[in-house]
C-alpha cells in the first residue's frame, strides 16, 4: 500500500530544513510533521545546501511549452525560403520526368 503524495509549501520545508541544520534529527522532524521518512528531511537539506531556497520551490511538471510566437532571425528565414524554392523546383522537375516516362511507356 502506497501513501498519497503530499505537497509541502516552501515555508514548511524551510522551517524543517533550518531546524535540521540546528541539530534536530530527521527522524524527530519526520514524525513531528508527518513526513513519509527521515530521508525526506535529508533530501530537502541537501537540496537547500546545493541550490538554496529556490531548490525547495515547487517545479513545473510536464513538457515545456513551445514558443510559437517567437520569430526566426531574418537570415534563417531567407535560408528557409531558398530551400523551399529549391524543393518546389525539384518536385516540379520530378513530376515532368515522371510524365515523360509514362508517355514513352505508352508508345
Amino acid at each position: 500500500m502506497t501513501r498519497d503524495r503530499r505537497q509541502y509549501d516552501i515555508e514548511t520545508k524551510l522551517l524543517i530544513v533550518r531546524r535540521h541544520l540546528q541539530g534536530v534529527s530527521g527522524r524527530v522532524l519526520a514524525k513531528e510533521y508527518d513526513l513519509p521518512s527521515p530521508g525526506t528531511v535529508t533530501n530537502w537539506t541537501r537540496i537547500y545546501r546545493r541550490d538554496g531556497e529556490d531548490g525547495l520551490r515547487p517545479k513545473k511538471r510536464g513538457r515545456k511549452p513551445v514558443n510559437r510566437g517567437k520569430e526566426l532571425p531574418e537570415s534563417e528565414v531567407e535560408q528557409l525560403r531558398r530551400e523551399n524554392e529549391r524543393l518546389r523546383a525539384e518536385v516540379a522537375y520530378l513530376g515532368k520526368l515522371r510524365a515523360l516516362r509514362a508517355q514513352e511507356e505508352r508508345r
